[in-house]
C-alpha cells in the first residue's frame, strides 16, 4: 500500500522509518504548505517497507512518501 501526499508542499519530518509497524490512523510524515503543517497518516496498519521521499524535498499532490507491506 502506498500512502501519497495530500497536497504540494515541503517534507518537515518523516515520522517512521523501514522496518517500523504502523497503525491505522498513525502519522508517517508532516508535510508543511503555506507555513500550515499538515500531517500525513497511514489509512491502514502495516509495517514500512520503503521510505521515498527526502526530508527538506519538495512534494507534489499524488507523490508516494512511504510504502507499506
Amino acid at each position: 500500500m502506498e500512502i501519497v501526499s495530500p497536497m504540494a508542499g515541503v517534507l518537515l519530518r518523516c515520522a517512521v522509518s523501514v522496518g517500523d509497524e504502523v497503525e491505522s490512523g498513525q502519522e508517517v510524515a508532516v508535510l508543511e504548505s503555506m507555513k500550515m503543517e499538515v500531517p500525513v497518516t497511514a489509512p491502514d496498519a502495516g509495517r514500512v517497507r520503503e521510505i521515498r521521499c527526502t526530508t527538506g524535498s519538495f512534494v507534489q499532490e499524488g507523490d508516494t512518501l512511504v510504502v507499506l507491506e
